[in-house]
């Protein structure tokens, strides 16, 4: 198996390997023209975004700017999904937003991660894990989700939370550590008819 194989197995790889890197930069230089966009340029951007993803539904929209350590190429995005200034993918591996999920600002996705034992690391190796987060989710500002982690439709990630293991459908989840803190229900169908004009 070469490194790049490994990209994708959990299994420890060397991503200083020149063909995971020559592949890489490919990929980057299409995220530094998305970035260099005009507001205006809505069209060019739906293109780029169509080039740079794994696979990207109708009526996404990634305010710049937007950082990702491949571009987005190892990402699959539903319909609908809105995503705030500076959303950063660490998409070593792959990372699965559903349908009509919105991204506060600076929110951050990760898969990849590195030994805990000194030597390894030393030797620069790293692993990834994948990523998913349901339809309809909300992400707050700045949390921060770690990799291997699944996070079940219609929840919400409260602002500044770190994720770092499973959430749950139907659920308001905040904290460090990201913890159910209470199941979506009457009191949000209540704020809902409070306020809905």
């Amino acid at each position: 198996m070469t490194e790049y194989e490994k990209l994708h197995s959990g299994t420890l790889y060397l991503p200083g390997d020149p063909e995971i890197q020559k592949k890489q930069l490919d990929c980057l230089e299409k995220l530094y023209d998305y970035n260099a966009t005009r507001p205006h340029e809505r069209g060019k951007r739906d293109a780029l975004l169509k080039e740079m993803f794994m696979e990207i539904g109708e009526g996404c929209y990634i305010e710049p700017p937007f950082y990702a350590n491949w571009g987005g190429a190892h990402v699959t995005f539903g319909r609908e999904i809105y995503a705030n200034f500076g959303l950063t993918l660490v998409d070593d591996t792959y990372i699965t937003v559903g349908d009509h999920t919105m991204f506060a600002p600076r929110v951050t996705v990760t898969t990849a991660s590195h030994p805990v034992l000194p030597e390894p690391r030393l030797q620069q190796y790293e692993y990834n894990l994948p990523v998913h987060i349901g339809r309809n989710c909300w992400i707050g500002a700045g949390a921060v989700i770690l990799p291997g982690v699944t996070i079940g439709d219609n929840t919400v990630i409260g602002a500044g939370s770190v994720v770092t293991r499973d959430i749950p459908s139907n659920v308001v989840a905040f904290g460090n550590p990201c913890r159910v803190q209470r199941p979506i229900g009457e009191q949000d169908e209540e704020f809902v008819r409070k306020h809905k004009g």
